[in-house]
């Protein structure tokens, strides 16, 4: 699958400050550990909408992060999939009356075009679950064979379940109580009540093929992949059985994070997939938490065909920190849009070299402690306000450097 542009990143001279990220698993901020690669795999989109708000602030956390690990000087393999076979794309292109092929293709080149005007840094690799069709069902009969998955007694439909008794450690990566996950799956794209299944929280890894459908051979009948060892087998393949870090919103901490997680790790013999889980928050639109059914989604591309700046987009959702329920609102980019314009004020007469690094090191202190963008962008709003003392060469480079390369927000 076709990524989208390279935006360019400029290298800031000083000294890089290691990454420490929040562990959804461990439950602290910890150093995110990595030698010369750090392998990312962020899940993507199920492709049947724009990109909204909320999709946005997600991609935004991980670019962040993505450059980041840059500015530590390691190189990064980044990941993502494109689950462009489910049943939400399938409903949506009922509703509307077009063939799923061609919504999910007109969507994915939207959000393309959406993430190359955010400048997020884009995947090495940008994988479709139709592309992955086979590294899914070798995953699957590796469970089946090591006995983590089992075919539930139904001749119609004979789909596969991975039993959540394969590993060990399962809830693990949520430490979410039985009723917790038990609530949460039923709601998130989970067939408890599936008869057939050993436990109501077994999660299909493969569907057998119904009317209507598209299905792929496979040596336990045609169907099509499961959502959770969708992600399992793309990132697993690309990255190994352990890998840096696995990102997402933190609506798939429980089930989608977890199963895959577990899937890898029982097909693979592994203890932990990810070094690192980590989850973004929500995004509500006036107070309201942002949905699909609620009809109060914010879409990129209307901002942007608006006339509002992809770096006020990106300084509005990191005024807020990463992990917390954010509020975005027309307040909200104003108050951004007016910070972008002090910020280009002050470039103009930049000051001294000495103030200009001490607010990179500053920049990269914040940033480094957990994504603290409220930290990071007082930090240079302090410096816009200060008296910053006569302009000296390479001043103003180095700031509007250090924003592009740290914060993806051109104000040059």
């Amino acid at each position: 699958m076709r990524s989208w542009p390279q935006p360019e990143v400029p290298r800031v001279s000083g000294t890089p400050v290691p990454l420490s990220l929040f562990d959804t698993a461990d439950g602290v901020v910890r150093p995110v550990e990595a030698e010369d690669t750090a392998g990312m795999y962020v899940c993507g989109i199920t492709p049947y909408d724009s990109t909204h708000l909320g999709h946005a602030a997600t991609y935004l956390t991980f670019d962040l992060v993505h450059r980041l690990l840059l500015d530590q000087g390691l190189a990064v393999h980044y990941v993502q999939n494109i689950t462009d076979v489910d049943d939400p794309l399938f409903e949506r292109a009922d509703r509307d009356g077009v063939d799923w092929r061609d919504l999910g293709d007109g969507q994915i080149e939207l959000f393309r075009s959406d993430m190359a005007q955010l400048r997020v840094i884009p995947p090495r690799d940008y994988i479709g679950a139709i592309e992955s069709v086979d590294e899914v069902v070798e995953l699957v009969g590796k469970l089946l064979d090591a006995g983590a998955a089992y075919v539930v007694d139904d001749p119609d439909y004979p789909d596969v379940y991975a039993s959540i008794q394969a590993t060990e450690n399962f809830g693990y990566e949520s430490n979410y109580d039985r009723a917790t996950m038990e609530s949460l799956f039923a709601e998130r794209g989970g067939d408890p009540e599936r008869p057939g299944k050993r436990d109501p929280l077994d999660a299909l890894v493969w569907r057998a093929h119904r009317d209507g459908e598209p299905a792929w051979d496979s040596p336990f009948g045609a169907g099509r992949p499961g959502w959770h060892i969708e992600c399992s087998a793309i990132a697993t393949n690309r990255l190994g059985g352990s890998f840096t870090l696995q990102g997402g919103g933190s609506d798939l901490i429980f089930p989608h994070h977890e199963f895959s997680a577990a899937h890898a790790e029982a097909g693979l013999g592994v203890d932990r997939m990810a070094g690192h889980y980590v989850h973004s928050g929500m995004i509500g639109l006036d107070g309201v938490k942002m949905s699909k059914s609620l009809g109060n989604l914010v879409f990129v591309h209307r901002l942007t065909a608006a006339g509002h700046e992809p770096a006020a987009i990106r300084l509005g959702v990191f005024a807020s920190h990463y992990r917390s329920d954010r509020d975005w609102s027309e307040r909200v980019l104003a108050d951004a849009e007016a910070r972008l314009a002090t910020w280009r004020s002050a470039l103009a007469d930049a000051g001294s070299l000495a103030g200009a690094q001490a607010l990179v090191q500053d920049l990269r202190q914040h940033l480094a402690a957990d994504l603290d963008t409220p930290g990071a962008l007082a930090a240079v709003d302090a410096w816009a306000a200060a008296d910053r003392g006569p302009t000296e060469d390479g001043a103003a480079d180095l700031v509007r450097g250090a924003l592009d390369a740290l914060l993806g927000v051109q104000a040059g």
